[in-house]
């Protein structure tokens, strides 16, 4: 599972800031807060590759499951009333530049 191996491989990174920056003396606080920020930026630059595995198998598991958005009730009257206005405009349009050629 490619997001284990990258939430893992994140985890031992922010673990060897946090120890190095305790060693350089920081503190515990700022140690703590410098590492995380440190360790963000590392593993986007260092773990792209775990990254992009990771992406691509949460997708693809998404896309097995047949996972959408779930829309309450009103949204998704919403939607379709906003769907049906542009629909007409668009037939409208249509019917419009119809009328200016002939």
């Amino acid at each position: 599972m490619p997001v284990v191996t990258y939430s893992l491989l994140r985890l031992a990174l922010l673990v060897v800031c946090l120890v190095g920056l305790v060693l350089a003396g920081t503190g515990w606080l700022l140690g703590v807060v410098g590492a995380a920020l440190l360790a963000a930026l590392l593993s986007y630059v260092l773990l792209r590759g775990p990254r992009d595995r990771a992406a691509l198998w949460l997708q693809a598991r998404s896309e097995a499951r047949g996972d959408r958005p779930r829309l309450s009730r009103t949204a998704t009257a919403d939607a379709a009333e906003e769907d049906a206005a542009v629909e007409a405009a668009e037939r409208e349009s249509r019917t419009d530049g119809s009328r200016a050629e002939g």
